[in-house]
């Protein structure tokens, strides 16, 4: 199902952009790229999620635990919300008060786990 390997996920240098909080423009054009990520939340607590579904809870946290290499390799880390068949991943940038590039690119990292022909 999911296998990541640091390869997979290079660390990003994120340190102009953790400084920028994209543009709502910015925000809608991206997503439009991320198919079932949306905008959740306002002010300071706007973030982009998306909620996974699964048939079981081991394959829920096969996902979850790939996620958190995820985070860990790019030293980015989202809010999970965990249930038997399904996690919701919630991506925004505290350091900018909205979303930065940091979120966008994460997000497809993310994405990329579950993509036709990923490593299982």
């Amino acid at each position: 199902m999911i296998a990541a390997t640091p390869s997979m996920f290079p660390k990003q240098d994120w340190s102009a952009t953790r400084r920028h909080a994209l543009t709502a423009t910015q925000v809608v054009g991206q997503l439009a790229q991320l198919p079932g990520w949306r905008l959740s939340g306002d002010g300071a607590d706007v973030a982009i999620e998306k909620t996974f579904t699964f048939a079981n809870y081991h394959e829920t946290m096969a996902f979850v635990n790939a996620v958190a290499f995820i985070a860990h390799a790019q030293d980015h880390h989202p809010d999970l919300s965990v249930h038997y068949g399904r996690c919701t991943v919630r991506l925004n940038t505290h350091d900018v008060g909205g979303i930065s590039a940091t979120d966008i690119d994460c997000a497809a990292r993310i994405d990329a786990l579950l993509a036709p022909g990923a490593p299982a």
